[in-house]
């Protein structure tokens, strides 16, 4: 049996819920704390962050992409991969580095700053998360999701993240100029795809 570890908010473990749900490939889903992680799951992973998918045949596949990848590749009904690989990977990449930094940042401030300067901080680097926010929002200038009319993998990997910073300051985002981002997300997460991923699991015992 397939096997997939995972933490219910974590954007990156999401991801691979999806791919999985809309593959129909069975698996045994496997919640854990992140503050206390099983020994099981240690033994597994080389980064011990979620996800970590073990595929019945016992590969271990770490990379989200790679288990988004290889659930797709084996059942795409939505032909979530059919867009240009380059410039979806692209996009991902920005989110996944540029924009996850600041996200970061904007909303974990504590984490990074002293008390005095948190706020100041927050602003600015809220700000400097707003630039890949308004390159979504172009994009979906052009159609109903960020590189085509229907969705694709980009889709997919990245409104996990734009929730995330949604959720920081609601007003200020509801109220914000991004009304094509924010219609996107909505839709994103009033569908049934999203709604079934975040089925709420028991915590995994051996």
């Amino acid at each position: 049996m397939n096997i997939l570890w995972s933490f219910r908010r974590c954007p990156y473990a999401m991801r691979a819920r999806m791919a999985l749900f809309l593959s129909e490939i069975n698996y045994e889903h496997r919640e854990i704390k992140l503050n206390n992680k099983p020994v099981e799951f240690i033994s597994l992973s080389s980064s011990q962050t979620v996800p970590v998918f073990v595929t019945e045949k016992g590969k271990i596949i770490e990379e989200i992409l790679d288990i988004m990848e290889w659930s797709l590749n084996r059942n795409d009904p939505l032909n979530l991969l059919d867009c240009d690989y380059l410039e979806s990977n692209l996009l991902i990449k920005k989110n996944d580095t540029y924009f996850k930094y600041h996200l970061d940042r904007y909303k974990y401030a504590s984490r990074y700053e002293t008390e005095a300067s948190r706020n100041s901080i927050n602003i600015m680097h809220r700000n400097k998360a707003e630039k890949f926010i308004e390159m979504c929002e172009r994009k979906l200038s052009n159609g109903n999701n960020l590189l085509h009319m229907r969705q694709t993998i980009a889709d997919l990997a990245i409104f996990p993240f734009i929730r995330q910073f949604s959720n920081v300051e609601p007003n200020w985002w509801k109220n914000s100029k991004y009304k094509k981002t924010i219609k996107w997300l909505d839709e994103c997460l009033e569908s049934d795809l999203f709604n079934k991923i975040m089925d709420k699991h028991s915590i995994w015992k051996p």
